[in-house]
């Protein structure tokens, strides 16, 4: 079987390689849905999906209904023939009438090794949480929140200084590759699909711009990995003299301090050492409110912060 009738589900950048991977292998693409285009930024100026960007440039087919539960588009849908479809971050719900519809069903390229962090934000939380390893897992879509068979995972390490950027975009490349490994796999009549464990399934629910708000009462590794994990969306946060101050790179200091946490130890070139509930941690990159990103030392050539300035809300 070498010719397998395939339509594209994505929207985000992380499903640009998985798709440019299908082209490169030239894939019979039969079209490529993606969400719909949206007003953003402050000028709501209607920008393309980076899916729909990838696509237009190889001329394929692009679709981009506002429901795929509604019967319009099953129809449409059907009306393409596909033999299997594949989903890569697309946004939306399946009903189970349109996973029925191709003969191989739907796959899905999902960056975490599962059953663990199933949900929105599984690169952000596996960071938050201090893992060691993730991963992609290619598996078979059914109604519920992926909780489809698996078919093959590939882990990887998460590295000491990895975000939440750096790790999406490795994982993006690794989900291609595995995406890939499954085709020829099913080329060759080789799916072995195996049932999720649901007593080890976690959650990995939607980040939201409050999850950024620093907490300095916690240890000082905890919330470094809060603002790997939220680099470069939420973004993590704390309240200097009531504005707004973005923290966009820190580490931890393992030192005793029993100065109240969110104290300010010092302030040098070197970064912002900040007393947390265990251990300190040192800004290196922040952002005050109405001002741009910098380096802690270049902060701290215009802004007078002493020893002893609390950060966060009193």
């Amino acid at each position: 079987m070498n010719n397998i009738r395939i339509v594209f589900f994505g929207t985000p950048g992380f499903a640009v390689p998985s798709l440019q991977g299908l082209i490169d292998r030239r894939e019979q693409i039969m079209a490529v849905v993606t969400q719909p285009d949206r007003p953003v930024g402050r000028g709501q100026q209607v920008k393309l999906t980076p899916i729909k960007e990838l696509a237009l440039r190889h001329t394929l087919a692009v679709l981009q209904p506002e429901r795929v539960r509604a019967p319009e588009f099953l129809e449409t849908f059907r009306q393409l023939k596909a033999d299997l479809a594949v989903v890569v971050a697309f946004g939306q719900i399946f009903s189970q009438a349109l996973l029925d519809i191709p003969p191989y069903g739907f796959i899905n390229v999902h960056s975490s090794l599962l059953p663990a962090y199933r949900g929105a934000a599984p690169i952000n939380r596996a960071i938050i949480n201090g893992d060691a390893e993730t991963g992609v897992t290619i598996m078979q879509l059914d109604a519920g929140m992926d909780t489809g068979a698996i078919l093959l995972q590939d882990p990887t390490p998460i590295l000491p200084e990895d975000t939440a950027q750096t790790l999406h975009d490795r994982l993006a490349v690794l989900g291609a590759q595995l995406l890939g490994k499954a085709l020829d796999q099913l080329r060759q009549g080789l799916w072995q699909p195996a049932a999720q464990e649901e007593a080890l399934a976690t959650c990995a629910p939607p980040m939201q711009k409050e999850d950024g708000l620093i907490s300095w009462t916690r240890d000082a590794r905890s919330l470094v990995n809060s603002v790997r994990g939220m680099t470069p969306w939420p973004g993590c946060y704390t309240f200097l003299d009531g504005k707004i101050l973005k923290i966009h790179r820190a580490e931890a200091i393992e030192k005793i301090c029993d100065l109240p946490p969110g104290t300010v130890i010092t302030a040098q070139a070197a970064g912002i050492e900040v007393a947390a509930g265990s251990g300190a941690v040192r800004l290196q990159e922040v952002q005050l409110e109405g001002k741009k990103r910098m380096q802690a030392g270049d902060f701290l050539k215009g802004y007078r912060l002493a020893a002893g300035t609390r950060l966060g809300k009193d």
